[in-house]
Protein backbone atom coordinates (compact mmCIF):
# COMPACT_ATOMS: atom_id res chain seq x y z
CA UNK A 1 0.00 0.00 0.00
CA UNK A 2 2.91 2.44 0.68
CA UNK A 3 4.81 1.68 -1.93
CA UNK A 4 1.46 1.76 -4.44
CA UNK A 5 1.20 5.81 -2.73
CA UNK A 6 4.90 6.35 -2.92
CA UNK A 7 4.86 5.40 -7.09
CA UNK A 8 1.88 7.40 -7.78
CA UNK A 9 2.87 10.30 -5.78
CA UNK A 10 6.34 10.15 -5.70
CA UNK A 11 6.83 9.93 -9.61
CA UNK A 12 4.71 13.10 -10.91
CA UNK A 13 6.99 15.02 -8.00
CA UNK A 14 10.00 14.34 -9.46
CA UNK A 15 8.97 14.73 -12.95
CA UNK A 16 7.64 18.11 -11.42
CA UNK A 17 10.76 18.43 -9.81
CA UNK A 18 13.11 17.76 -12.58
CA UNK A 19 10.76 20.17 -15.07
CA UNK A 20 11.28 22.45 -12.56
CA UNK A 21 15.16 22.27 -12.56
CA UNK A 22 15.35 22.74 -16.25
CA UNK A 23 13.56 25.30 -16.33
CA UNK A 24 15.21 27.38 -13.95
CA UNK A 25 18.39 26.41 -15.73
CA UNK A 26 17.39 27.16 -19.63
CA UNK A 27 15.79 30.67 -18.04
CA UNK A 28 19.49 31.34 -16.99
CA UNK A 29 20.12 31.13 -20.68
CA UNK A 30 17.81 33.36 -22.55
CA UNK A 31 17.71 36.77 -22.99
CA UNK A 32 14.91 38.83 -24.18
CA UNK A 33 14.53 42.42 -25.09
CA UNK A 34 12.89 42.35 -21.43
CA UNK A 35 15.27 40.37 -19.55
CA UNK A 36 16.40 37.40 -18.79
CA UNK A 37 13.34 34.86 -19.03
CA UNK A 38 11.53 34.21 -15.93
CA UNK A 39 12.46 31.05 -14.06
CA UNK A 40 10.28 29.69 -11.39
CA UNK A 41 11.66 31.96 -8.81
CA UNK A 42 10.53 34.92 -10.51
CA UNK A 43 6.88 33.50 -11.57
CA UNK A 44 6.16 32.46 -7.95
CA UNK A 45 7.13 35.84 -6.74
CA UNK A 46 4.33 37.45 -9.41
CA UNK A 47 1.43 35.10 -8.03
CA UNK A 48 1.82 36.44 -4.85
CA UNK A 49 2.04 39.80 -6.03
CA UNK A 50 -1.01 39.14 -8.18
CA UNK A 51 -2.72 37.85 -5.36
CA UNK A 52 -1.56 41.33 -3.45
CA UNK A 53 -2.67 43.50 -6.50
CA UNK A 54 -6.42 41.42 -6.10
CA UNK A 55 -6.79 42.43 -1.94
CA UNK A 56 -5.98 45.96 -2.66
CA UNK A 57 -8.35 46.50 -5.44
CA UNK A 58 -11.10 44.89 -3.53
CA UNK A 59 -10.30 47.09 -0.62
CA UNK A 60 -10.50 49.90 -2.66
CA UNK A 61 -14.09 48.63 -3.92
CA UNK A 62 -15.12 48.14 -0.65
CA UNK A 63 -14.14 52.04 0.20
CA UNK A 64 -15.81 53.25 -2.45
CA UNK A 65 -18.73 51.42 -1.74
CA UNK A 66 -18.82 52.73 1.88
CA UNK A 67 -17.82 56.20 0.87
CA UNK A 68 -21.06 56.25 -1.40
CA UNK A 69 -23.18 54.84 0.91
CA UNK A 70 -22.24 57.65 3.46
CA UNK A 71 -23.32 60.36 0.67
CA UNK A 72 -26.44 59.03 0.09
CA UNK A 73 -27.52 58.51 3.53
CA UNK A 74 -26.40 62.61 3.99
CA UNK A 75 -28.50 63.02 0.73
CA UNK A 76 -31.65 61.38 1.90
CA UNK A 77 -30.83 62.98 5.58
CA UNK A 78 -31.29 66.06 4.38
CA UNK A 79 -33.70 65.44 1.28
CA UNK A 80 -35.84 62.48 2.58
CA UNK A 81 -37.06 62.17 -1.31
CA UNK A 82 -34.39 61.63 -2.86
CA UNK A 83 -33.64 58.93 -4.87
CA UNK A 84 -29.99 57.28 -4.10
CA UNK A 85 -28.28 55.84 -6.89
CA UNK A 86 -25.55 52.89 -6.00
CA UNK A 87 -23.03 53.00 -9.09
CA UNK A 88 -20.95 50.17 -9.56
CA UNK A 89 -17.11 50.31 -8.67
CA UNK A 90 -14.86 50.74 -12.34
CA UNK A 91 -11.77 49.96 -11.09
CA UNK A 92 -9.40 47.57 -13.05
CA UNK A 93 -10.10 43.64 -12.90
CA UNK A 94 -7.49 42.09 -11.10
CA UNK A 95 -5.96 38.68 -12.60
CA UNK A 96 -8.52 36.50 -10.29
CA UNK A 97 -11.14 38.67 -11.56
CA UNK A 98 -9.73 37.49 -15.35
CA UNK A 99 -9.67 34.19 -14.46
CA UNK A 100 -13.20 34.28 -13.39
CA UNK A 101 -14.64 36.21 -15.95
CA UNK A 102 -12.59 32.98 -18.29
CA UNK A 103 -14.48 29.87 -16.14
CA UNK A 104 -17.39 31.72 -16.11
CA UNK A 105 -17.20 32.15 -20.41
CA UNK A 106 -16.21 29.09 -20.81
CA UNK A 107 -18.50 27.35 -18.62
CA UNK A 108 -21.46 28.92 -20.96
CA UNK A 109 -20.17 28.41 -24.22
CA UNK A 110 -19.62 24.98 -23.40
CA UNK A 111 -23.21 24.14 -21.55
CA UNK A 112 -24.70 25.61 -24.76
CA UNK A 113 -22.81 23.79 -26.90
CA UNK A 114 -23.63 20.31 -24.80
CA UNK A 115 -27.65 21.09 -24.75
CA UNK A 116 -27.36 21.00 -28.83
CA UNK A 117 -24.41 19.04 -29.88
CA UNK A 118 -25.80 15.81 -27.21
CA UNK A 119 -29.51 15.64 -28.20
CA UNK A 120 -28.14 16.45 -32.16
CA UNK A 121 -25.42 13.81 -31.82
CA UNK A 122 -28.23 11.05 -30.50
CA UNK A 123 -30.25 11.44 -33.37
CA UNK A 124 -27.57 11.40 -35.87
CA UNK A 125 -26.62 8.15 -34.29
CA UNK A 126 -30.14 6.54 -34.88
CA UNK A 127 -30.97 7.62 -37.88
CA UNK A 128 -28.71 6.57 -41.32
CA UNK A 129 -30.80 9.08 -43.11
CA UNK A 130 -29.98 11.70 -41.30
CA UNK A 131 -26.34 11.03 -40.45
CA UNK A 132 -25.57 11.09 -44.21
CA UNK A 133 -27.72 14.66 -44.37
CA UNK A 134 -25.66 16.04 -41.50
CA UNK A 135 -22.42 14.39 -42.06
CA UNK A 136 -20.80 16.70 -44.95
CA UNK A 137 -21.61 20.02 -42.77
CA UNK A 138 -19.97 18.87 -39.66
CA UNK A 139 -16.75 17.81 -41.81
CA UNK A 140 -16.59 21.14 -43.58
CA UNK A 141 -16.87 23.11 -40.24
CA UNK A 142 -14.87 20.80 -37.97
CA UNK A 143 -11.69 22.63 -38.78
CA UNK A 144 -12.28 26.20 -38.99
CA UNK A 145 -10.02 28.17 -36.77
CA UNK A 146 -12.01 30.34 -34.26
CA UNK A 147 -9.94 32.90 -34.94
CA UNK A 148 -12.51 32.40 -38.27
CA UNK A 149 -14.95 32.29 -36.71
CA UNK A 150 -14.53 35.49 -34.59
CA UNK A 151 -14.82 38.42 -36.79
CA UNK A 152 -18.44 36.90 -37.87
CA UNK A 153 -19.66 36.54 -34.42
CA UNK A 154 -18.57 39.56 -33.44
CA UNK A 155 -20.18 41.20 -36.48
CA UNK A 156 -23.64 39.35 -35.89
CA UNK A 157 -23.82 39.93 -32.37
CA UNK A 158 -23.60 43.85 -32.78
CA UNK A 159 -26.28 43.71 -35.59
CA UNK A 160 -29.12 41.46 -33.92
CA UNK A 161 -27.51 42.17 -30.31
CA UNK A 162 -29.01 45.95 -29.71
CA UNK A 163 -30.10 47.48 -26.86
CA UNK A 164 -30.23 50.38 -24.62
CA UNK A 165 -29.81 48.61 -21.77
CA UNK A 166 -28.24 44.97 -22.17
CA UNK A 167 -28.33 42.18 -20.02
CA UNK A 168 -24.97 40.96 -20.64
CA UNK A 169 -22.24 42.34 -22.38
CA UNK A 170 -21.39 42.51 -25.98
CA UNK A 171 -17.69 41.08 -25.49
CA UNK A 172 -19.23 37.86 -23.35
CA UNK A 173 -21.62 36.86 -25.91
CA UNK A 174 -18.73 37.20 -28.68
CA UNK A 175 -16.43 35.19 -26.67
CA UNK A 176 -19.24 32.23 -25.81
CA UNK A 177 -20.61 32.23 -28.82
CA UNK A 178 -17.59 31.80 -30.56
CA UNK A 179 -16.44 28.75 -28.12
CA UNK A 180 -20.09 27.52 -28.62
CA UNK A 181 -19.14 26.95 -32.35
CA UNK A 182 -15.66 25.58 -32.08
CA UNK A 183 -16.53 22.90 -29.32
CA UNK A 184 -19.91 21.26 -30.43
CA UNK A 185 -18.31 19.36 -33.39
CA UNK A 186 -16.30 16.77 -31.26
CA UNK A 187 -18.96 15.92 -28.86
CA UNK A 188 -21.79 15.77 -31.97
CA UNK A 189 -19.47 13.34 -33.59
CA UNK A 190 -18.33 11.41 -30.62
CA UNK A 191 -21.85 10.97 -29.52
CA UNK A 192 -23.31 9.93 -32.95
CA UNK A 193 -20.15 7.19 -32.97
CA UNK A 194 -21.37 5.73 -29.29
CA UNK A 195 -24.94 6.04 -30.15
CA UNK A 196 -24.39 3.71 -33.42
CA UNK A 197 -22.08 1.51 -31.92
CA UNK A 198 -24.48 -0.01 -29.54
CA UNK A 199 -24.60 -3.48 -28.77
CA UNK A 200 -26.82 -5.21 -31.28
CA UNK A 201 -28.44 -6.87 -28.84
CA UNK A 202 -29.63 -4.61 -26.27
CA UNK A 203 -31.35 -2.97 -29.51
CA UNK A 204 -33.32 -6.12 -29.93
CA UNK A 205 -33.83 -6.09 -26.39
CA UNK A 206 -35.81 -2.56 -26.31
CA UNK A 207 -38.01 -3.86 -29.66
CA UNK A 208 -38.73 -6.94 -27.44
CA UNK A 209 -40.19 -4.20 -24.78
CA UNK A 210 -41.39 -2.13 -27.97
CA UNK A 211 -40.40 0.87 -25.43
CA UNK A 212 -41.02 3.61 -26.95
CA UNK A 213 -38.63 5.86 -28.66
CA UNK A 214 -38.12 8.52 -25.19
CA UNK A 215 -37.65 5.44 -23.22
CA UNK A 216 -35.43 3.47 -25.59
CA UNK A 217 -33.08 6.32 -25.45
CA UNK A 218 -33.40 7.02 -21.64
CA UNK A 219 -33.22 3.22 -20.65
CA UNK A 220 -31.12 1.54 -23.58
CA UNK A 221 -29.28 4.78 -25.78
CA UNK A 222 -27.62 6.83 -23.16
CA UNK A 223 -26.46 4.31 -20.57
CA UNK A 224 -24.74 2.25 -23.72
CA UNK A 225 -23.44 5.92 -25.15
CA UNK A 226 -22.21 7.69 -21.98
CA UNK A 227 -18.31 6.45 -22.48
CA UNK A 228 -18.30 8.19 -25.99
CA UNK A 229 -20.40 10.97 -24.84
CA UNK A 230 -18.28 12.20 -22.14
CA UNK A 231 -15.18 11.23 -24.18
CA UNK A 232 -16.76 14.25 -26.72
CA UNK A 233 -17.31 16.29 -23.83
CA UNK A 234 -13.86 16.40 -22.36
CA UNK A 235 -12.66 17.18 -25.77
CA UNK A 236 -14.64 19.64 -26.56
CA UNK A 237 -14.11 21.06 -23.06
CA UNK A 238 -10.15 21.54 -23.35
CA UNK A 239 -11.06 23.18 -27.11
CA UNK A 240 -13.01 25.22 -25.08
CA UNK A 241 -10.50 26.83 -22.79
CA UNK A 242 -7.83 26.98 -25.86
CA UNK A 243 -10.38 28.90 -28.25
CA UNK A 244 -11.67 31.06 -25.53
CA UNK A 245 -7.74 32.34 -24.58
CA UNK A 246 -7.20 33.01 -27.92
CA UNK A 247 -10.84 34.42 -28.70
CA UNK A 248 -10.03 36.78 -25.75
CA UNK A 249 -6.34 37.70 -27.08
CA UNK A 250 -7.65 38.68 -30.41
CA UNK A 251 -10.96 40.67 -29.74
CA UNK A 252 -9.38 42.33 -26.19
CA UNK A 253 -12.66 40.64 -24.54
CA UNK A 254 -12.07 40.11 -20.36
CA UNK A 255 -10.45 37.33 -19.22
CA UNK A 256 -6.81 35.40 -19.16
CA UNK A 257 -6.59 36.53 -23.09
CA UNK A 258 -6.36 39.59 -22.60
CA UNK A 259 -4.26 39.54 -19.82
CA UNK A 260 -1.74 37.88 -21.51
CA UNK A 261 -2.18 40.15 -24.43
CA UNK A 262 -2.20 43.45 -22.24
CA UNK A 263 0.93 42.44 -20.30
CA UNK A 264 2.96 41.85 -23.50
CA UNK A 265 1.87 45.25 -24.65
CA UNK A 266 2.87 46.35 -21.39
CA UNK A 267 6.19 45.39 -22.30
CA UNK A 268 7.56 46.04 -18.37
CA UNK A 269 10.39 44.08 -16.41
CA UNK A 270 7.71 42.32 -15.17
CA UNK A 271 5.96 41.26 -18.53
CA UNK A 272 7.20 38.19 -19.18
CA UNK A 273 7.04 36.82 -15.48
CA UNK A 274 3.52 37.65 -15.67
CA UNK A 275 3.07 35.99 -18.60
CA UNK A 276 4.25 33.14 -17.34
CA UNK A 277 2.31 33.14 -14.37
CA UNK A 278 -0.67 33.36 -16.74
CA UNK A 279 0.55 30.35 -18.84
CA UNK A 280 0.39 28.12 -15.96
CA UNK A 281 -2.70 29.04 -14.89
CA UNK A 282 -3.93 28.42 -17.78
CA UNK A 283 -2.36 24.86 -18.21
CA UNK A 284 -3.48 24.28 -14.86
CA UNK A 285 -7.25 25.05 -15.05
CA UNK A 286 -7.75 23.26 -18.55
CA UNK A 287 -6.07 20.19 -16.21
CA UNK A 288 -8.66 20.38 -13.10
CA UNK A 289 -11.72 21.08 -15.54
CA UNK A 290 -10.30 18.18 -17.37
CA UNK A 291 -10.32 16.14 -13.85
CA UNK A 292 -14.12 17.60 -13.37
CA UNK A 293 -15.63 16.05 -16.24
CA UNK A 294 -13.54 12.92 -15.86
CA UNK A 295 -15.25 12.78 -11.90
CA UNK A 296 -18.33 13.15 -13.43
CA UNK A 297 -18.44 10.07 -15.88
CA UNK A 298 -17.65 8.59 -12.54
CA UNK A 299 -20.56 9.46 -10.84
CA UNK A 300 -23.00 9.14 -14.05
CA UNK A 301 -21.45 6.07 -16.00
CA UNK A 302 -22.59 2.29 -15.00
CA UNK A 303 -19.01 1.20 -16.33
CA UNK A 304 -16.57 3.13 -14.32
CA UNK A 305 -13.52 1.06 -16.12
CA UNK A 306 -14.40 3.89 -18.87
CA UNK A 307 -13.05 6.66 -16.57
CA UNK A 308 -10.21 5.39 -14.97
CA UNK A 309 -7.91 8.92 -16.70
Amino acid sequence: MINHVLKNMGIPLLGIGLFLLLWAGAAQNINTSLGKFPGPSAVSTQFVALYNEHVAEREKADKFYQRQEKRNAERMAKDPSYQAKIRGYTGKETFLDQIFTSLITVSSGFLLAAIIAVPLGIAIGLSKTLNMAVNPIIQIFKPVSPLAWLPLVTMVVSALYISPDPMVAKSFLNSMITVTLCCIWPMVINTSVGVAGIDEDLVNVSRVLRLPALKHVQKIVLPAAIPMIFTGMRLSLSVAWMVLIAAEMLAQNPGLGKFVWDEFQNGSSESLSRIMAAVITIGFIGFLLDRLMLQLQRWVSWDKSSAQR
